[in-house]
């Protein structure tokens, strides 16, 4: 077939199909330009062609396609307006074989397309093509129906896809591919498809509109609801509206005495709450910030108690001992009453379990005449706990810093937070960290909690913290703290601390007098030796309360007896036999055994350890679960030993040819630390010498290879487990001396301390060398 040539008009704006009219006006001076050249020149025809690149004016002609639609000019008419209005008829597909572009219009050559034979059933893929646009019309709201009864006329399906194509509303980009798809089967298949895509999204756009009309519903009805309950409210009297809120938080506001920023802030929020509908969930929002802010004790003061000596007696009403606290806080309320502007201390109490750190605290504030209030910190992970959460978070509250002081009522309570050894760091942050803040000085007169976002004064605080354990304490969290050790009761310590605390307290709380029910002197020994092992009195307080309780018990099922005295045979009775009983010293004495000194939660015992050998091949076994540490300090000793054999008097080869087994009793109970090397090495000497050391003797200090002897802790309860069990001469660093110095006379009489600083001073104490 030969090529024909004819005028191209591209367009971006219109698809023109085959069998399909196309109706626009245009404003373009080139599309008018060519129009009007149409119409002097007579020409009726033109080939439509939309462009694959549309964002330039004038494309290469090597990027237009090679598929045209040609079209006939059945109307052009300028209008009043200065558009020009074209009506085009779009006749058939043809094929462009060349492109020429000629004073700013484009021509090209064409042929006439052969039409391919459509091998499958087409009558299948036009009833296919006419159910999909009944069920598209159908769920469309805005597409016309009429086209329906045309196209049952429509035999052809080349003709009928192209008609479709013109009449369903698609995007410009989509109905383009209808131009250049020959196949007309293919038409089909991306017409249904395309089809099909609208239908989905139309049915989502009802379920959402459903949804959102289901919710509206939801929200009047809700308001109806609100409404009438306002009402049936009013006429029981039982009014709660906002007005009324309103009115006692601007009565509330007006008696605070903060600082002019917070108020503006208040203010600002109480108008932004007046403006905020009842049915808004920003209202309850706005509403608990303004209940915390107005609550909060903005500098309200209570006054302490000037009185030293009154400070003084109530302490000692409540706690026995625990001077160190005591004097501390003395002095803090001599110096302030001196200057009347000190800052209040930041104090942290570290001891065992059970030696009363909380509840000092607490019998603090109440000396000092002040509030208190009490956190506690123990496995917190969040540093949100601490310093709050940002408003922006639903269900959000401040930290527990602010709520403390809420719960106090006042700027300058007695702060008690608990446990803080045992913060704990992970993914959601470092509260340790937030605490730096709280417990500095220089910083906490501005400490901003994140839901409350104002500057809140906390260096009239008083903060007590306690705690077990202080290595476990971050080391700049330490820096900001005042330490104060609180040590484990002696045995006279802990019974004072029940005759004249406990008992007392106890027979009150079981409605007992000391006429009914009197304690022996010998049965609240009995009571601390046998029946308790701790550092503390919380286990001494819990058998007190269970001997009451079954003397209470007893009296009201039996009235002839008026009176108890309580035994240690009565205890026994009661409680049965003693569950514990501290290390005593052997009076046999045998070589290779030297009692150590040790340190666990429930105070100090002894540590006896044993050392024997054998034929072998130089091995060393070490038993009792002994940690590393512990481990290393043995081969240390035995390394010290071997080194220095002739020193004591020690054959050399007895090493090669033994094997030593060292063991440290109660292989149930892990044992670890340093303390233990000079007895280590004090029993390898015995075993090796054959010399025995006197059972009387304990000792302790870490040792090194070249024998000197290092400091070590928990001095104070090795000695009370020294004493406990009957040791008299103790052996320890001279770097110690301070520790020693600083205990009680009580706890040192009958004890004979020997400090040493190499280890060569013990051997020629015991071994007379």
């Amino acid at each position: 077939m030969s090529d024909n040539k004819m005028t191209v008009f591209l367009s971006n704006e219109i698809v023109l199909l085959p069998n399909s009219e196309v109706r626009f006006e245009t404003d373009n001076i080139d599309d008018k330009e060519f129009f009007s050249l149409l119409e002097e020149v007579g020409k009726q025809e033109l080939l439509v062609v939309n462009p694959f690149n549309t964002s330039v004016s004038f494309p290469d002609i090597t990027e237009l396609p090679r598929i045209a639609t040609l079209a006939e000019l059945r109307m052009k008419i300028d209008v009043p307006n200065g558009k020009t209005r074209v009506t085009l008829f779009g006749v058939r597909r043809v094929e462009i074989t060349d492109y020429f572009l000629e004073d700013s219009f484009y021509t090209a050559n064409y042929k006439e397309i052969i039409k391919k034979e459509i091998k499958e059933d087409t009558l299948t893929y036009r009833s296919l093509l006419i159910k999909c646009l009944e069920k598209y019309i159908n769920k469309i709201p805005y597409v016309s129906n009429s086209i329906m009864g045309q196209l049952h006329l429509i035999n052809e399906l080349e003709d009928l896809t192209d008609i479709v194509a013109s009449f369903v509303p698609l995007p410009f980009d989509k109905k383009k591919k209808y131009v250049l798809e020959l196949d007309v089967i293919n038409r089909v298949k991306l017409l249904v498809e395309d089809m099909n895509e609208e239908i989905k999204f139309i049915e989502l756009e009802e379920k959402i509109e459903n949804e959102v009309t289901h919710e509206l519903d939801k929200s009047q009805k809700e308001y109806y609801l609100r409404e009438k309950l306002n009402v049936i409210q009013q006429e029981l009297g039982d009014t709660n509206n906002k007005d009324d809120e309103i009115s006692r938080l601007n009565k509330k506001y007006s008696k605070l005495n903060c600082s002019r920023e917070v108020k503006n802030r208040i203010k600002r929020e109480i108008k932004r709450y007046q403006s905020t509908p009842s049915t808004s969930p920003e209202a309850s929002v706005i509403r608990d910030y303004l209940e915390w802010m107005v609550s909060l004790p903005w500098n309200k003061f209570t006054k302490d108690e000037k009185d030293l000596r009154k400070v003084d007696a109530s302490l000692n009403s409540t706690h026995y001992g625990l001077l160190k606290v005591k004097t501390r806080i003395l002095e803090y309320l001599a110096v302030k009453q001196n200057s009347n502007s000190l800052r209040s201390p930041i104090i942290c109490l570290v001891g065992p379990p059970g030696v009363g750190k909380t509840s000092l605290a607490l019998s603090i504030a109440k000396a000092l005449n002040r509030k208190s209030t009490k956190i506690s910190v123990g496995g917190i992970n969040d540093e949100a706990e601490i310093v709050g959460h940002r408003r922006t978070y639903v269900g959000a509250l401040p930290g527990r810093i602010i709520q403390g002081m809420r719960k106090a009522g006042s700027s300058n309570p007695v702060f008690i937070i608990d446990e803080i050894d045992k913060l704990r760091k992970d993914m959601k942050g470092d509260p340790a960290s937030s605490l730096l803040e709280v417990l500095d000085p220089e910083q906490n007169s501005k400490f901003s909690d994140h839901y409350i976002e104002e500057d809140f004064d906390l260096s009239n605080v008083m903060f007590i913290l306690t705690a077990n354990y202080i290595e476990q304490i971050p080391y700049e969290l330490q820096d900001r703290l005042e330490i104060i050790e609180v040590p484990s009761y002696t045995e006279l310590e802990k019974f004072y601390i029940a005759k004249d605390y406990l008992i007392p307290r106890e027979l009150e709380e079981h409605g007992l007098t000391e006429i009914e029910v009197q304690f022996e002197d010998d049965a609240i020994s009995t009571l601390i030796n046998n029946y308790t092992k701790e550092a503390g009195v919380r286990e001494l307080q819990r058998e007190i309360q269970s001997i009451l309780r079954k003397i209470v018990k007893k009296m009201l099922t039996d009235s002839t007896v008026a009176s108890y005295i309580v035994t240690k045979e009565l205890i026994s009775e009661l409680l049965g036999k003693g569950r514990f009983e501290y290390e005593k010293i052997e009076d046999n004495n045998k070589v290779g055994i030297v009692n150590g000194l040790c340190y666990t939660p429930f105070g100090g015992d002894i540590l006896p350890i044993e050392s024997t050998c054998y034929d072998g091949d130089n091995k060393l076994l070490l038993t009792g679960s002994l940690g590393n540490v512990m481990q290393e300090s043995a081969r240390i000793a035995l390394s010290y030993v071997r080194t220095n054999s002739l020193k004591f008097d020690i054959k050399s080869d007895l090493f090669e040819k033994k094997d030593i087994h060292i063991h440290v009793p109660d292989g149930a109970i892990k044992k670890d630390g340093p303390s233990a090397g000079v007895t280590l090495v004090t029993s390898l000497i015995s075993l090796f010498s054959n010399k025995v050391v006197p059972s009387n003797i304990a000792m302790t200090g870490e040792i090194t290879l070249r024998g000197k002897v290092l400091p070590i802790g928990g001095l104070r309860e090795k000695l009370i487990g020294a004493k406990r069990a009957g040791a008299n001469l103790i052996y320890v660093p001279s770097r110690n001396k301070y520790d020693i110095d600083e205990l009680d006379n009580e706890l040192k009489e009958g004890l004979e301390i020997i400090y040493v600083d190499d280890y060569m001073d013990i051997y020629r104490s015991i071994f007379g060398r």
